[in-house]
This record gives C-alpha cells, sequence and structure tokens, in this order.
C-alpha cells in the first residue's frame, strides 16, 4: 500500500498553539479513502481537538483494528505513536499499552464491523473494567472494505445499496456502553464538526472511559434512499440533547441562569460564549435516563447526539487496580525485585 505524504514546508504565519505547534503538525499522511468519506471529517475533528488542546503529539497513542475506520489513524497525528491491530482486538491491545504507560493519551479508533461484531466481547470488557481511553467508533453500518455487506449497527429495515433489506435487529454501541459502565458517553455526526469536536475534547480530558459513537455515512455503499446511516437521513432525524462546547482547566468560571433563558458569559481570553440552557429534562449525570431517552427516541426513529452520559469522579483501571503512579515501562530494578525480605512479608500476608 502506497501512502502519499504531506509536504513538510507551510506558510511561515499559520496560526500556533500554546506550544507552538500548527495545525499542519497534527496531521498524517493524505488520505485514501473514497472523496468524501465521513471518516476524513473524523479525522479533521480530532486534528482540530488536538491542536485546540495544546496536546503534544508524542504524547498520544492511537491504536486501531481492522477495516476503513482502522486506516484512519494513519491520516492524523503523524508523530504520535501508533499501532495497527488486528480485527476486533484494539482494546485489549490498548488496554495492554495503557497499564504499561499511562502517562500517554490513548485514543482508540475502531469501526463497526471491527467492535460490533468480531470486537464485542473485546469493546466490553474495555469499558467496564475503565480503561483511560477515548474510544472512537466510526459507525456506517456497513463493511465497507468487503462491498457493503451489513454491519451489526445496521437498523432493520435499512436497504442496502443493492436493494437487499437488514432483518436483523440492530446493535446500539452508545446503549451499550452505558449499560456496561462507561464514564463518559456521547454520539455525533461525522457532517457536525461545531459538535463533534467539543465532544472529542472533553473526552481526552476525561479520566476513564470515553466512549463515542459518530454516525459516519459510507459515500460508495451506505448513502443512499433507504439507508438509515446515510447523510440525509440522519440530518433529518437528529435530536441533538445538547448545545456544547469545552474548555481546559482554568479558574473556573460560574453563572446561575434559569431554564430556558440565554446567559452570555466572558471567557479567560476574552471572548464571549452564549450559553442556551435547555429544559431540565435531561440530566447528563443520570446514567439510567440516559439509556430511557436513548430509546424512547430510538423508537420514533430519531438519532439522539450530544453529551449523553458522564459520570462525576470517575476512575480508571489503574485506580481499580490499586497500580503506582509512575508508568509500569519505567520502574527500575530495585522497585521491581524489592528483595526476600519484602517477598516474605508479602507471602505472610497472603495466608
Amino acid at each position: 500500500m502506497t501512502y502519499l505524504t504531506k509536504p513538510k514546508f507551510h506558510h511561515p504565519e499559520l496560526p500556533k498553539n500554546e506550544l507552538g505547534y500548527t495545525h499542519r503538525d497534527y496531521e498524517g499522511t493524505v488520505s485514501t479513502l473514497c472523496a468524501g468519506c465521513g471518516h476524513d471529517s473524523i479525522t479533521a475533528a480530532i486534528i482540530q481537538s488536538c491542536f485546540e488542546l495544546s496536546i503534544e503529539p508524542h504524547r498520544v497513542a492511537k491504536i486501531s483494528g481492522i477495516g476503513c475506520s482502522s486506516k484512519t489513524p494513519t491520516y492524523f497525528l503523524g508523530n504520535s505513536h501508533g499501532f495497527n491491530s488486528v480485527h476486533g482486538r484494539m482494546p485489549s491491545v490498548l488496554t495492554g499499552a495503557n497499564l504499561a504507560n499511562r502517562d500517554l493519551i490513548y485514543l482508540g479508533v475502531s469501526g463497526d464491523g471491527d467492535s460490533a461484531s468480531i470486537g464485542l466481547g473485546q469493546f466490553a470488557h474495555c469499558l467496564r473494567r475503565g480503561v483511560n481511553m477515548v474510544y472512537i467508533v466510526e459507525n456506517n453500518g456497513v463493511y465497507g472494505l468487503t462491498k457493503g455487506q451489513f454491519s451489526a449497527t445496521a437498523d432493520r429495515g435499512s436497504k442496502s445499496k443493492r436493494g437487499f433489506i437488514n432483518t436483523d435487529n440492530s446493535i446500539d454501541l452508545a446503549a451499550l456502553a452505558l449499560q456496561l459502565g462507561a464514564s463518559f458517553v456521547a454520539r455525533s455526526f461525522s457532517g457536525d464538526k461545531q459538535q463533534l469536536v467539543p465532544i472529542i475534547s472533553a473526552a481526552i480530558a476525561h479520566k476513564g472511559a470515553a466512549f463515542i459513537d459518530v454516525i459516519s455515512p459510507c459515500v460508495a455503499f451506505n448513502n443512499h434512499a433507504g439507508s438509515t446511516k446515510s447523510f440525509d437521513f440522519v440530518r433529518e432525524h437528529n435530536e441533538a440533547v445538547n448545545r456544547l462546547d469545552f474548555m481546559s482547566s482554568r479558574m473556573p468560571i460560574e453563572v446561575q441562569y434559569e431554564p430556558g433563558t440565554v446567559e452570555v458569559v466572558e471567557q479567560h481570553d476574552g471572548s464571549r460564549l452564549t450559553l442556551r440552557k435547555l429544559a431540565a429534562d435531561y440530566e447528563i449525570n443520570d446514567r439510567t435516563a440516559a439509556l430511557g431517552f436513548l430509546q424512547h427516541h430510538a423508537t420514533k426513529g430519531q438519532i439522539v447526539t450530544g453529551l449523553l452520559y458522564v459520570e462525576k469522579d470517575s476512575e480508571d483501571l489503574h485506580a481499580h487496580l490499586h497500580t503506582v503512579d509512575g508508568p509500569l515501562n519505567a520502574l527500575g530494578e530495585n522497585e521491581l525485585c524489592p528483595g526476600q525480605a519484602a517477598l516474605h512479608k508479602f507471602n505472610a500476608s497472603l495466608r
């Protein structure tokens, strides 16, 4: 496979973030996906989020499985760590890497075939264990690399490009993530960059298992009339639960205003943020309510997007296992081999 590299030179006046990086520093190779693929829009959102957060590229580990979606890490953060695993096994590879080096930011990129079929067990255990990661599923409802067969997320009754009707019930990965205990669950649409970028930024800042289901139409095999994951269908049936913005940690800005009203808040950089508080019938910290909200709107054929759930004071796998604060791969001989006395003391504690 041949990858087209982008030229290293760029205009000297390109905007830079707090670390002095330009937007180009977060890019990868030229995409080989179909022109107009929703996955490329997700790539652009990841690049924009990392640029805005001023993340050092070498602090990111991007891990994927097999499929069109799993090719996309090649197209962003070219100076980061990367590993392309086998079909459906991204979560276990990422879990091992995370246990060895907790200091990296882990982006797991997968697809609906990769996570909802062969990798469903891996998906479940990764989220229930609370691995500190951002798990992004680029969900198009088909197997794009093998000519558009239905995947496990294809809605019942949807029509394939060849005219076949799907008779199987679909797997709702966002609802499943809520049931499994993910501490951050969101859904977005690849064509809605204004919503997707802050969701990714918030997920990166979150400690624990953060899952984002991104509906990403396949322009080659699943963007036709009758598909429930086409651009037109999602735009017509998108039910956004909130309007999103994300700010990294600084001194807190506090406001008080009533539901249904608008408040203009001045930010740290002097800009102004207009907040519209939604009615109090949706609570992002209520897991049960979030699951019911998803199911209620699914019966009406509506795709709920936005931040669906976030857990207060969430913990990750390292907290559950009581591992040391430093990365395990940085421990020296003295820490790994504390001596015979320490071994005897440990053995005695187990008797």
